[in-house]
């Protein structure tokens, strides 16, 4: 088994900043794909950021400029650095990795999600 533990969610004013961390733990051999989504209130899941395994990075039209994308593969790790934030970033922001375990098998896990809420 994978798990994901994210952290670094919390509450911040308009303009400020906020970085979420997202750890994998267990047997992995390699990791191909790493992934931030978000979900707000009474709105659909949406792709924020990923990272491939060689550095190619995409974002969403809404948060480029803005947020920033990196991963450590020593620390099994993926970090989404979210700058000048607004209220519409507020939402429940989850981590995806995809990738393979040492007995070969596949593996496509999400972390538990944490709470990103820009207000003054």
């Amino acid at each position: 088994q994978v798990q994901l533990v994210e952290s670094g969610g919390g509450l911040v004013q308009p303009g400020g900043s906020l970085k979420l961390s997202c750890a994998a733990s267990g047997s992995i051999q390699s990791i191909y794909l790493m992934e931030w989504y978000r979900q707000a209130p009474g709105k659909s899941r949406e792709l924020v950021s990923k990272i491939t395994s060689s550095d190619l990075t995409t974002y969403a039209e809404s948060v480029k400029g803005r947020f920033t994308i990196s991963r450590d593969s020593v620390k099994k790790s993926v970090y989404l650095q979210m700058n000048n934030l607004k209220p519409e970033d507020t939402a429940a922001y989850s981590c995806h990795m995809s990738g393979r375990q040492f007995d070969w098998n596949n593996f496509d896990s999400w972390g538990q999600g944490t709470q990103v809420t820009v207000s003054s």
